[in-house]
């Protein structure tokens, strides 16, 4: 489980592992870019229903390769409450099988993974649409808890 150790940097440029993690489930999601229409409804959407997601224990982290300022700007831009991760090196993404071919060449592809306590990726889905995206994965999480 590599991805666990590949260190990566908050949106207020402290160092993190996703192994830092380890003992409550995590939805990752992979976007592409900060402030794109996609990408920002997504986030809005983790955000809004974040309060459920904790009710579950459920940390929701998103990342893509932008820069920590980057992030930090969309987050305050947005009053988004999701903790981003800053990936420029495309390490954890591409570990995590997030990158490939799309339309224009080669780019992070939009995916969500959930990992379990034990830091085992339990449920993933590549190329997903950012619209309702974060219901579905709510709908998901509950179903994973609960076994």
């Amino acid at each position: 489980m590599e991805y666990l150790e590949i260190p990566l940097l908050d949106e207020n440029g402290q160092e993190v592992k996703l192994r830092d993690f380890l003992g409550r489930w995590i939805v990752l999601y992979v976007y592409p870019k900060d402030n794109t229409p996609g990408c920002t409804m997504e986030a809005k959407e983790f955000t809004e229903l974040l309060p459920e997601f904790e009710k579950l224990g459920v940390l929701v982290i998103g990342i893509s390769k932008d820069s920590v300022e980057s992030h930090r700007r969309f987050k305050d831009r947005h009053n988004l409450k999701v903790k981003l991760l800053s990936d420029p090196e495309v390490k954890l993404i591409r570990s995590l099988g997030a990158w490939g071919r799309k339309m224009r060449g080669e780019g992070v592809l939009r995916s969500t993974f959930i990992i379990n306590p034990e830091g085992k990726i339990v449920w993933e889905k590549k190329r997903v649409k950012a619209k309702g995206h974060a219901v579905k994965v709510l709908e998901v999480v509950k179903e994973l808890v609960k076994k």
